[in-house]
């Protein structure tokens, strides 16, 4: 992919996680200057032989709440990469920390990465967090848009408990989840358009190439590790019940269940062209993630 006439240099956030370095390592290899935010500068991506991503320099922040810091690294930046903070109880003040440093920072443009469903009603709760976060990005009047990943496809294979039960609230909904890879490069595509204008505005669902059952994601999973993984439907006092003894917040719990009651609610079952548009092939289904990822699901084997 070639760089787009008016691509300055981008500041990616979250760098030093999946998404972001993905996202990193692919602007490098398009000849991108970019700004990675990492709260660890030791974590930032770097070539295998370990010097630095070509035209990339590092800031360190501890937070999207550390304002000096966020403006600093933002300066002579054109367009910000606002990875999602992790869930928390106080994220959507963590992104308007982040947004308004991007403002007082001078940058043009924001790639917010939200969520399929983003909506101040939504089934899942940390999805609301997405929709104020979209709002106040909006209330800028800087050049944006809204990545809406649906669930990674790691994501998946993290809700199989140790006895190789995976147990929630679903029903039998179904879950167009996506890998990060897609992700990465529908970000890409939209950070180095010829034309950048046609995404200001614009919110893009991003997701797999099916939707799929969580019990086919149990079977899916079994054949991969060798082991017998099954699902088991909760009613939603179950799925409380369960979680009880995880010492988590109200907060937390209520996502996770939430999440499991969204594909119950028929919320994430959307399967979007926005992949195959962005990069002429087809999306990376579960089972194909399970082939190329078996680091990733490798606990599961027992």
């Amino acid at each position: 992919m070639t760089i787009g006439e008016g691509t300055g240099r981008i500041a990616v956030t979250g760098a030093s996680g999946l998404l972001g370095s993905k996202l990193a390592f692919r602007l490098a290899a398009a000849g991108a200057q970019q700004r990675l935010v990492v709260r660890d500068a030791a974590r930032a991506p770097r070539l295998p032989d370990g010097d630095p991503l070509p035209d990339t320099d590092v800031a360190v922040v501890r937070g999207y709440e550390d304002a000096p810091a966020m403006v600093e690294a933002f300066s002579g930046t054109q367009t910000v990469v606002l990875v999602s903070a992790r869930e928390d109880a106080q994220r959507v003040a963590q992104h308007r920390a982040a947004v308004d440093a991007a403002v007082a920072a001078g940058v043009e443009q924001i790639v917010y990465v939200s969520f399929v469903g983003a909506d101040p009603d939504a089934t899942f709760t940390f999805a609301r967090d997405h929709w104020h976060t979209e709002v106040y990005v909006q209330a800028t009047g800087l050049r944006h848009t809204f990545l809406r990943d649906n669930l990674y496809h790691r994501a998946l294979a993290l809700m199989v408990g140790p006895d190789g039960v995976l147990r929630g609230p679903g029903g039998d909904g179904r879950v167009a989840s996506v890998s990060h890879d897609d992700v990465a490069d529908v970000a890409t595509a939209v950070l180095l358009d010829d034309d950048p204008g046609r995404h200001d505005g614009v919110a893009y669902d991003v997701t797999g190439p099916e939707a799929i059952s969580l019990a086919e994601v149990a079977e899916l999973l079994s054949a991969a590790t060798g082991r017998r993984i099954t699902y088991y439907p909760e009613t939603l006092d179950e799925a409380y019940r369960s979680r009880a003894g995880f010492g988590a917040s109200a907060f937390e719990v209520d996502g996770w269940v939430s999440s499991y009651t969204s594909i119950a609610a028929g919320e994430l079952a959307h399967v979007s062209d926005v992949v195959e548009r962005f990069t002429q092939r087809r999306g990376q289904s579960f089972s194909e993630w399970l082939d190329d990822y078996p680091d990733e699901w490798a606990h599961l084997r027992g």
